[in-house]
């Protein structure tokens, strides 16, 4: 069954919707209790320690859907390496919506910023090198779109966003479908019986793999999977420029640059998305 793709606007959307639904449910009794729904006042986003700042034009659609009256100023924006004390925005109008809408803006920046932050750390081990740095599907369910974009802040590329935007061949796919040969002729056939262009990867596992991947052809990247950086330096140099190549699988901050060495194109990282730890910041009344 095809289903309907929503684009990145309407997917945002209604995660902030959630975001809220969430958190306010039949309302926030502790704001209203105290302040007055005309009172107006003023907050500022103060930025707690070291890192990459991601997240400001998340706020501001946040913001803006909650409450247009809401005026925002930034003093630093997306993908700008901050320290202790930095003031990144300020936010003015009804206290009401301020209060309301601070922990969903702040969950998101903070869990964007723990991205770019570590994107940036592994972008910078990777200079002097061609190989870029890939994210993956290992995101926080409902969060893909705001996580692989704190990627690009970082400096980061993205691998596919999901199932429907590229054909990768993975272990289960080729055992399933009775082997790689099976698994890229069954995927050339897909394309052109749907009408379909999507560029195909295809994961092998050891260097027997790769030779029945090279013999049968017809496929766009080979994505190594858990290869040591000899058996990877040596598939590169099989490879020989005809597909791009990919490295994945246990690969940390410590063995990037080994596997980069080996003249791969990517590296994909599921850390970046599902182990990094987010950048502490808070917004305070003026």
């Amino acid at each position: 069954m095809m289903n309907k793709v929503k684009t990145p606007d309407e997917l945002i959307d209604e995660w902030i919707a959630l975001a809220f639904a969430e958190d306010i449910g039949d309302g926030d009794h502790t704001t209203r209790c105290c302040i007055p729904p005309e009172a107006g006042g003023k907050s500022r986003l103060i930025i707690k320690e070291e890192g990459v700042l991601a997240g400001v034009e998340m706020a501001r659609r946040i913001f803006r859907l909650f409450d247009p009256s809401l005026q925002m100023e930034t003093f630093i924006g997306d993908g700008a390496e901050v320290k202790k004390g930095d003031i990144a925005f300020t936010v003015e109008g009804k206290i009401h919506s301020i209060l309301q809408t601070e922990r969903p803006v702040l969950n998101v920046m903070q869990r964007m910023s723990g991205i770019a932050t570590t994107t940036r750390r592994y972008v910078k081990a990777l200079e002097g090198t061609r190989t870029h740095v890939l994210d993956t599907r290992k995101t926080t369910p409902g969060m893909r779109i705001p996580e692989k974009e704190a990627v690009r802040i970082g400096g980061g590329m993205n691998h596919r966003t999901g199932l429907f935007d590229m054909i990768l061949l993975k272990d289960n796919h080729v055992d399933f479908a009775g082997g790689i040969e099976q698994a890229i002729t069954r995927a050339h056939h897909y394309l052109k019986e749907n009408d379909r262009h999507l560029k195909i990867e295809i994961e092998v596992r050891n260097p027997d793999e790769l030779d029945e991947v090279l013999r049968t052809g017809g496929i766009d990247r080979i994505m190594l999977d858990n290869f040591s950086t000899d058996d990877t330096r040596e598939a590169v140099k099989r490879i020989a420029g005809k597909y791009e190549t990919e490295s994945s699988g246990g690969i940390t901050l410590e063995t990037l640059r080994q596997y980069a060495e080996c003249g791969v194109d990517y590296i994909s990282i599921g850390a970046l998305t599902h182990s990094v730890k987010s950048l502490d910041m808070s917004l305070k009344a003026i």
